[in-house]
């Protein structure tokens, strides 16, 4: 199944999905397929650095839940309602997210590119965490990649993704856009 283009209904779409893991999380301390990282952590990345990330770009505040150390579930459903708000804001059509790096952007644009994004390939490593189904929109997977392949080095360079994992060349888009996140896609081996 296609994601919808929309913004906001990209974002309610991918985030519906992690919330739904998020809901049949039972281990918060298994590991994820990020190394050093555990389930709770995987919720913890997406709570932590987004709100900076737009209130430093547009002054936008969003709401604080409780930590995800005391209620992961509540942390996230906060944040996550949270940031649907602001893409379901009729006024956020004429803001722009402003970034020393990026530049002036769309607000939607910006929350779309890089943090619905960021939900979409983080749920493959809570999925993975706690023994949930991983499958993502393949038809996403490939957009993701083939925009994140034109920028390699940008991106290896940020430090926010590992090195690449090879994956065999007949490998589904999901497994490519995976390795190409340094995650190994058959973690914890099949």
């Amino acid at each position: 199944m296609a994601l919808p283009e929309r913004p906001a209904e990209r974002h309610r779409q991918v985030a519906g999905l992690f919330t739904d893991k998020v809901r049949r999380t039972r281990s918060w301390d298994a590991p994820s397929p990020v190394a050093g990282w555990t389930a709770r952590d995987v919720v913890r990345h997406l709570t932590e650095w987004f709100p900076g990330f737009l209130a430093a770009g547009a002054g936008i505040e969003l709401p604080r839940g409780p930590s995800v150390d005391e209620n992961p579930v509540a942390a996230w459903q906060v944040h996550c309602d949270g940031v649907q708000a602001v893409l379901d804001d009729p006024d956020t059509a004429h803001r722009e997210l402003t970034n020393p790096h990026l530049g002036n952007l769309p607000l939607q644009t910006a929350i779309d590119q890089f943090y619905t994004a960021d939900v979409f390939m983080h749920t493959w490593d809570l999925a993975r965490a706690t023994g949930q189904d991983d499958r993502l929109d393949p038809d996403f997977c490939a957009q993701l990649l083939g925009g994140m392949e034109q920028m390699e080095q940008i991106l290896r360079s940020s430090g926010q993704f590992g090195a690449r994992v090879e994956v065999p060349g007949d490998a589904d888009t999901q497994a490519k856009l995976l390795g190409f996140i340094g995650r190994d896609p058959y973690w914890p081996g099949r």
